[in-house]
């Protein structure tokens, strides 16, 4: 494994805003891709007739992607600069997605936010979602780019309106704007992104691989705390087993050690751990891994469990108590409501049972006891009980995985953070 500290890193913005042309700009510039994957790219985006999506194309791998032009799944690519080694989440921007993004949120440790300066777009409807849900979902190191300068003659005028507006959104959710770097650049092109453009002498600042480096902290890693692993997939490899696949939030998994996988309780023991196809002797928070595990078969384990040491085992919460802001909601919530619960890789269906209290979102003090409804724009504490055994832990213990967000009607609700657990009796 690199000597680098690893960080993983999201891409969010509204769709069509450039992300993943982006990321292929920035992967192939630093030399993660080769020059003849590039070339059979251009030649891919030619047949499909998108002539501008070569870059795209380096991380929108599925067909499907390809042919809609659309991130749709997330993608983990690895790439260096020279002080840090990422793991490139590339989150969706499509509405129908923002579960996928939530997901990618849920494990990253810093994000590139894309909008797009071009004319008649800038700051749109999900920019606003994608920026309220990477401030609930704890995701606080931001380099924010504006994107297809191209497209707006390099002009520093139009840069100034699209970033003002920006600010603007960013400081109202409680961003601290002077902290967050903001960058011209042109992804298609490739201004700015690895190379120093010379189209805008204006921007006296850093390239975007430059700001990666001066800008982001390595996250604390929680080795400390008890194990917790949340599931994204199983798989089952021929001559190997079972292999479920997932980040380590806190803890250290080992090789040898037993685990718990909850809300089922079932245990196998690890044989082997891989990150990016090297074999690992143990893993530690921030890595993606696949960890082989004997004892369980394939349909023991599924997304949304979580793995932890007998010990301590995951929370599987009978009831909990969360706080939430309601990002948009076409009438009102009310007790009784039943949307989905996105938390970390877990979706769940959770009755709302009783609206404790609204709050203030800024200073987080009661302004209303017992509410009979709360809309959009609205901040509360709520009581809620899921639908079928869930993993959710306190915010005071486990941050990583106490975040989530509320889904319905294929749109994001409302998210929050998990206060308190009632947990399920065994």
């Amino acid at each position: 494994m690199p000597a680098k500290p690893h960080i993983n890193l999201m891409t969010a913005g509204h769709v069509d805003s450039g992300k993943s042309t982006l990321l292929g700009r920035l992967l192939y510039d630093s030399g993660a891709i080769r020059e003849e994957e590039m070339r059979k790219l251009k030649e891919v985006a030619k047949e499909l007739k998108k002539e501008t999506w070569e870059f795209a194309y380096a991380v929108d791998t599925t067909k499907e992607e390809r042919a809609r032009g659309l991130t749709i799944d997330l993608m983990h690519r690895p790439f260096e600069t020279k002080k840090w080694f990422f793991t490139v989440i590339d989150a969706p921007g499509h509405r129908d997605f923002v579960k996928n993004m939530i997901t990618g949120a849920s494990q990253a440790d810093a994000a590139i936010f894309v909008v797009s300066a071009k004319p008649g777009e800038g700051v749109q409807e999900q920019t606003k979602e994608h920026a309220w849900l990477l401030k609930v979902l704890g995701v606080n190191q931001i380099v924010l780019v504006l994107n297809k300068m191209d497209a707006a003659n390099y002009d520093e005028k139009r840069f100034n309106e699209v970033k003002d507006e920006v600010v603007k959104l960013f400081k109202g959710i409680g961003y601290k704007v002077d902290e967050i770097p903001m960058i011209p650049i042109s992804a298609f092109v490739g201004d700015n992104v690895v190379k120093k453009s010379d189209k805008m002498p204006w921007y006296k600042g850093p390239t975007l691989i430059e700001s990666l480096d001066q800008h982001i902290k390595e996250p604390s890693k929680p080795t400390d705390k008890p194990l917790r692993v949340p599931i994204q997939d199983v798989y089952t490899i021929t001559g190997v087993g079972t292999v479920p696949v997932g980040r380590v939030e806190t803890g250290v998994m080992k090789v040898g050690d037993t685990l718990t996988f909850m809300p089922t309780g079932v245990q196998g023991e690890v044989k082997t751990i891989e990150v990016h196809h090297q074999q690992i002797p143990q893993a530690i928070p921030g890595d993606n891994v696949g960890f082989n595990v004997r004892g369980i078969s394939k349909n023991d384990v599924r997304r949304g469990d979580v793995a932890g040491l007998p010990s301590n085992p995951p929370t599987v919460a009978k009831e909990f108590t969360a706080q939430i802001i309601v990002l948009q909601h076409p009438t009102v919530i009310t007790a009784g409501y039943t949307p989905v619960f996105h938390c970390h890789t877990a979706s769940v269906a959770c009755r709302i049972e009783e609206i404790i209290a609204k709050i203030d979102p800024k200073t987080g003090q009661v302004t209303k006891e017992k509410p009979d409804f709360i809309k959009t724009g609205d901040a509360a504490r709520i009581r809620v009980i899921p639908s079928k055994p869930f993993v959710v832990e306190k915010q005071a213990d486990f941050p990583e995985l106490a975040r989530f967000a509320i889904r319905d009607m294929g749109t994001t609700v409302a998210a929050g953070v998990c206060l308190d657990v009632v947990k399920a009796e065994k």
